[in-house]
């Protein structure tokens, strides 16, 4: 199987991904950018698929992280893999974007048993969830994702971008402290997931919280 998998929950990231490839991976590429994922997305993927040699009647399916992120930035790559989907005719399944950074963790070489993947929600405020590894099996998800304080989450080691931003208080891994979700990592969890005839989620954005812009209400005529 064949996945193309998109992320823009932090970063803009794309991925090649197959049970065929070594180590599943064909192609990928990310960008350190946090805010122009619609300028770069679109024509990052299309060099990537040229560079693979690979078209869009190649790929078995789609997979795109849902979050959760910011608002403008998720919505560019839901909307780009809903595109691509429709027009290439193949399934489209989201996963939950902390399950990119939960992956890299659990294929670390000191992962813990227990952990908080934790990324920028911006607002002084970070998305979070928990995690357990059992050897041999891909990581659990336990609780979230959550939107809050980085104070009020559990006190176990975190992994990620946001748990770098609050070092002085998380248990923020040294070596994650600059981890953005991948789709890189994001394609491999989705492949070992159907692998095993497991189902994903549907391409429904977890926003965790309203968008800053607002329709503004009806106004009121003057008297």
């Amino acid at each position: 199987m064949l996945i193309l998998a998109i992320d823009t929950s932090a970063v803009a990231s794309a991925a090649l991904v197959s049970d065929d490839a070594l180590e599943g991976v064909v192609a990928s590429f990310s960008t350190e950018d946090t805010r122009s994922h619609a300028e770069v997305l679109a024509p990052g993927i299309e060099d990537m698929l040229a560079t693979a040699g690979v078209t869009g009647q190649d790929i078995d399916a789609l997979v795109v992280g849902v979050g959760p992120g910011p608002f403008t930035g998720l919505r560019s790559g839901i909307a780009t893999a809903r595109t691509l989907a429709f027009v290439w005719g193949k399934p489209l399944h989201g996963l939950m974007s902390l399950d990119a950074v939960a992956l890299e963790v659990a294929e670390s070489t000191a992962a813990p048993a227990e952990f908080l993947v934790v990324t920028d929600a911006r607002r002084k405020e970070v998305y979070w969830a928990r995690y357990t590894l059992v050897e041999g099996q891909l990581p659990r998800l336990e609780d979230g994702p959550h939107v809050g304080f980085a104070a009020d989450l559990p006190d176990l080691p975190a992994f990620g971008a946001g748990a770098g931003l609050y070092a002085d208080t998380l248990q923020a891994d040294p070596d994650f402290v600059h981890e953005q979700p991948d789709a890189l990592y994001l394609g491999q969890f989705a492949l070992a997931r159907l692998a095993a005839g497991n189902g994903l989620l549907d391409s429904t954005p977890l926003y965790l919280r309203e968008s800053d812009a607002q329709v503004p209400g009806p106004r009121k005529r003057a008297l």
